[in-house]
């Protein structure tokens, strides 16, 4: 049976550009949300979001390049190039084909969609860029990523809501563990801090509209937490063949044990009461890895800061996890980071990787007033040492679909 493990990270987030940044922010209990910037938000009902401050994609994309470019493509190159330079994995004509890329967005070119909308209306059909087409389609991502590294592998992308990312890495997993491929760059992305995605989702009621105080707007499992806060950026891991990655000294942060993806079939944007569909995602995870529940010491929920979303995990948690859900470490980094959607479990995944390699389970922030229906540790404001054996993933989305991974330290 082949083995896949996790051999490079890389994150872009509402707490910085690199892996260094955001776990510095991370574990000090940093809150990445604030005011907006990118655009007049004075007439809107909700005016933060967690913006990516100080991403120069000079940095990693070649500049005439980067107007081919959607701002969710060029944060997916972001996250590849920190998390290719962290594998030391090289693409060769001799593996190439054994290479793959699979990263999605839940939203994908937004912010172009925008521009040339209005351009078309004030110039018509001439004033769109010749690049407009493939600016926006997500699967430019990983075909941006495959064309820079030369990774000639499947060239995929996953579109499922906020759960894209996690399905993303899953999938990968099965493709290499299936012998499809060798390596996966896997995740990730998008850019919906936009006039039409911040409006969006604030005529849907879903966002926080604590704009007095952007830093505590985002506070998951809390009692008073009234709504998500949009966030942007990517995140991006490295998965491999465990004898191949064994074989070239590679660091490894964390097996890959097991994926689960599931659908409620309940509601176009509500989880399904008690968490019925979450509950069957964990546990079809634990399944295929061949782990008994007891074993899970750390849980990267889901926790979006809304009231039903953290409710009904902490619910499948319970339901899941038994008296073990008790004694498990379960926080969310949205907490700091906001809600990056398509690329949320692509995050989360690098924080996972990072928390179990360095010993440190990062908090949940804004955890003043403890719900009572909300009983969990959920590592309240203040990061905990501890040794991370497996820890778990989750991601949910709407339309009722559901991915969660599971890491195993080796």
């Amino acid at each position: 049976m082949r083995r896949v493990v996790v051999t490079g990270v890389g994150a872009v987030s509402p707490l910085g550009t690199g892996n260094a940044t955001n776990w510095d922010a991370l574990i000090n209990g940093k809150s990445g949300i604030g005011l907006i910037t990118r655009f007049d938000a004075s007439d809107m009902p909700v005016k933060i979001a967690g913006e990516v401050a100080g991403f120069n994609p000079e940095d990693f994309i070649d500049k005439k390049e980067i107007k081919k470019m959607d701002l969710f493509i060029q944060y997916a190159m972001g996250a590849a190039h920190f998390a290719m330079e962290d594998s030391g994995l090289v693409i060769t004509e001799e593996n190439a084909e054994r290479v793959g890329v699979l990263v999605g967005a839940g939203l994908g070119g937004l912010p172009a969609i925008e521009k040339y909308h209005v351009a078309l209306q004030e110039g018509g059909y001439k004033k769109i860029s010749p690049f407009f087409i493939p600016m926006l389609i997500i699967n430019l991502a990983p075909g941006h990523i495959s064309i820079k590294y030369g990774a000639k592998g499947p060239n995929i992308s996953s579109v499922s809501a906020c759960a894209t990312a996690t399905h993303s890495i899953g999938d990968a997993y099965h493709i290499i563990k299936r012998g499809d491929a060798d390596a996966m760059i896997a995740g990730g992305t998008e850019s919906t801090v936009t006039p039409l995605g911040i409006g969006g989702f604030s005529v849907m009621k879903a966002l926080s509209s604590r704009n007095d105080s952007p830093e505590t707007a985002s506070r998951p499992f809390e009692k008073n937490r009234d709504g998500f806060v949009l966030g942007e950026g990517a995140g991006i891991v490295v998965l491999e063949e465990y004898e191949a990655a064994k074989k070239r000294g590679a660091k490894i942060y964390a097996e890959v044990v097991g994926y689960g993806m599931t659908g409620d079939a309940y509601h176009l944007t509500m989880p399904a009461p008690g968490g019925e569909g979450a509950a069957r995602c964990m546990k079809m995870a634990l399944r295929g890895g061949g782990v008994n529940p007891d074993q899970i010491t750390y849980i990267n929920a889901h926790g979006t800061s809304t009231p039903f979303n953290d409710l009904y995990e902490t619910m499948a948690i319970k339901s899941v996890f038994g008296d073990h859900a008790k004694k498990l470490m379960v926080s969310s980094t949205k907490s700091m980071t906001g809600h990056l959607l398509g690329a949320a479990g692509g995050v989360e995944a690098v924080f996972c990787c990072l928390a179990m390699e360095k010993g440190v389970v990062p908090p949940t922030i804004n955890y003043v007033e403890p719900d009572p229906e909300c009983d969990l540790d959920y590592v309240p404001n203040t990061a905990r040492d501890a040794k991370v054996e497996y820890a778990m993933s989750n991601s949910f989305g709407f339309g009722g679909t559901n991915a969660t991974l599971l890491f195993k330290k080796i």
